[in-house]
């Protein structure tokens, strides 16, 4: 019986596996993402990652929670399930990897040294 009920969950994991759809770096990061990165020098702080696909390049700005610019993406490196985000704040260039967690939902760590969560900011249909 054991046996039996472990082939049944066996084949329905892989008839499940082969029906799920992984989506790409370039269907799942563009958009608006709101990370907050915890723990830094001036406490938690909550910027907008504007991400958009242009000519094959990723690219955007980072905004503050008021919709005002910090600055603007200047580079990302893309890796198979993560992308890498440089800009300029306060002074420093910063580095964020942002790692899928669910389809709404990253985490990341910027520069290696504070945890950041990020959240898709959903743009409302009228």
């Amino acid at each position: 019986m054991k046996k039996l009920s472990f082939i049944l969950t066996l084949v329905l994991g892989l008839c499940l596996s082969f029906n799920a759809k992984s989506q790409t770096n370039d269907e799942y990061f563009p958009g608006k993402w709101k990370v907050t990165i915890f723990g830094t020098p001036q406490g938690d702080a909550t910027m907008v990652f504007v991400i958009e696909k242009k000519d094959g390049k990723f690219t955007g700005v980072v905004l503050d929670t008021t919709g005002t610019e910090i600055s603007k993406i200047s580079n990302v490196e893309e890796a198979p399930k993560t992308i890498t985000v440089f800009f300029t704040a306060a002074g420093y260039d910063l580095s964020l990897p942002l790692e899928p967690v669910d389809a709404d939902n990253v985490k990341g760590s910027l520069m290696g040294m504070f945890d950041a969560k990020g959240t898709r900011v959903k743009e409302k249909k009228e």
